[in-house]
This record gives structure tokens, C-alpha cells and sequence, in this order.
């Protein structure tokens, strides 16, 4: 089932809710749309949960306004869908962006009605490096996927989705996931880049404190290793698994992997194998 929910005056976020149970609220990732959890959201609902997918403002079928793109306003975004359908223990997952959007979420509201965060290849702590951080893209490289933005969008989705995966995927495959991207708006696309080029999760970490597991490709292309072992060592009791076979696209790189342990994540049951 499809609805949208009112975040502000003029501006509605859709919503695919799933099942029935407990509820997990499941956030995407950059440049694409909630579809990307296709391979989650068909197997999650047959164990009892409901799988709460938003596509977020600027993305998918979701109302894309000219402004609200910091990671504030979408996560301010996240907990009105949340109070909007009076959700409770909610268990929260993002991938890339999405993950940063729910670090996010986690500290400027105290992780309001979430008893349980699973991040997936997140952009986090910093999708750039800064003086103090040597890790992740530089900012140059996110130039560089805004000005092809600005001039060739179907090209730079084309060319990212190169990097995404690890293993083989079929043309009709990449061909899907393309179209993802090109659902969204050319604005939107470039406002969540400069987002991720200039925001700092590093102070959010520690304000997380229920059970947080991290899933992370080995040969992430896009959001490096590092970056998880970053955000593990700043998340209090996190656990991190790597998928030594993946890439950023790990939902679908491992996918029974992932699946596996998402599912084992949900039922408390944590492992690093």
C-alpha cells in the first residue's frame, strides 16, 4: 500500500507500507528511491514485520520542493512520517545517505520511538575528508558528480552505478536501477550531494544508544570501509559485520547475507560472521 504523508505545507513524502508487525522504517539511499529495498521488503513481511519504505523529498514519488535538503530537515522529515503513523519501537534502517539521515534522526531526536538502528554501507561519519579526517571522497570528487549532474544527469547515474556493485550484475539489472535515480529531481539529486559533501556526523555518534548494527562492503567504492570503522569506534556497543564480497550495493551484492543478517539484527540475535 501507497500514501503520502504531509511534512510541511505543500511538501508530501510517499510512504510503501508493507505487512503488518512489528514496524521498521526504511530510509535509501542517493540518487535512487525506496524501490532500491525491493529484495528486503519481499522477504521481511513473511517473518512479521512491517516494512515502512520512504522515499525522501526530492526522490521517487515523493513532492520535490526547491529547498529541505540538509540532513536536519530529512530527518525532521523521517520523525513526522513516524508521529504520522503513531509508530512505536520502530526499528530504523538506512542505507548510504539514508544512513547518515538516521544517524542524524538518532541525535537531534534523541532517537525518538526507534529501539533499534541498522545502518547499510552508511555515508557516515563524514562522506568527505577534512583536515582531521583522512578519510572518504574528497570534495572534489562530489564536484565533480554535481557538475555532471548539472550537464549529463543520465551519464553521471550511468557512471555511479558502475561503482555500486561488486559482483556481476546483468544490463537489465543496471538498467532498473538507473531508472531509480532518474525518478528523481535534478535539484534534489544535486542538494542531497552537497549535503553529503558538507555534513559532519562525528558529534552525533555517542548520542546513539540503543543496539546499532553496522553492515558494510569490504570494497565499498563509494563509502570506503573506513568509513564504518569510523562510525563503529563513535557508536557506543555498535556491531560492525563486513561483507568481504560487496561493494556499496551490499543489499544485493550478498543479498542472502544481508538479508540474513538484517533478519537476525531484528530478532536480537547479533553475529560477526
Amino acid at each position: 500500500m501507497g500514501y503520502f504523508v504531509e511534512v510541511e505545507p505543500r511538501v508530501k513524502i510517499y510512504v510503501e507500507d508493507v505487512g503488518s508487525g512489528e514496524p521498521i522504517v526504511l530510509i535509501h539511499g542517493w540518487p535512487v528511491n525506496h524501490q532500491m529495498f525491493e529484495y528486503q521488503t519481499s522477504m521481511l513481511p513473511k517473518y512479521g514485520y512491517r516494512c515502512i519504505s520512504i522515499d525522501i523529498r526530492g526522490f521517487g514519488q515523493s513532492d520535490k520542493p526547491w529547498y529541505g535538503y540538509s540532513y536536519d530537515r530529512l530527518s525532521d522529515d523521517v520523525r513526522t512520517v513516524i508521529d504520522a503513523l503513531q509508530l512505536e519501537r520502530v526499528r530504523l534502517i538506512g542505507f548510504s545517505v539514508g544512513g547518515a539521515i538516521a544517524i542524524r534522526y538518532m541525535a537531534r531526536h534523541s532517537g525518538r520511538k526507534v529501539a533499534q538502528l541498522i545502518l547499510l554501507g552508511a555515508a557516515s561519519p563524514s562522506f568527505t575528508k577534512r583536515p582531521d579526517f583522512p578519510y572518504g571522497n574528497t570534495v572534489n570528487d562530489v564536484d565533480a558528480l554535481i557538475e555532471q549532474t548539472t550537464v549529463n544527469r543520465p551519464q553521471m547515474i550511468e557512471d555511479f552505478g558502475q561503482k555500486f556493485f561488486f559482483s556481476p550484475i546483468t544490463e537489465s539489472f543496471r538498467s532498473w536501477f538507473q531508472l531509480l535515480g532518474l525518478q528523481a529531481s535534478s535539484h534534489g539529486t544535486i542538494a542531497v550531494a552537497e549535503s553529503l559533501r558538507d555534513e559532519d556526523l562525528r558529534q552525533d555518534l555517542n548520542k546513539i544508544l540503543v543496539q546499532t548494527t553496522l553492515l558494510h562492503g569490504v570494497k565499498d567504492k563509494i563509502c570506503p570501509y573506513t568509513l564504518a570503522l569510523a562510525t563503529h569506534k563513535g557508536i557506543p556497543g555498535s556491531v560492525l559485520v563486513p561483507f568481504e564480497k560487496s561493494g556499496h550495493g551490499l543489499f544485493y551484492d550478498e543479498r542472502e547475507k544481508c538479508n540474513k543478517l538484517i533478519l537476525k539484527a531484528l530478532r536480537g540475535l547479533q553475529t560477526t560472521k
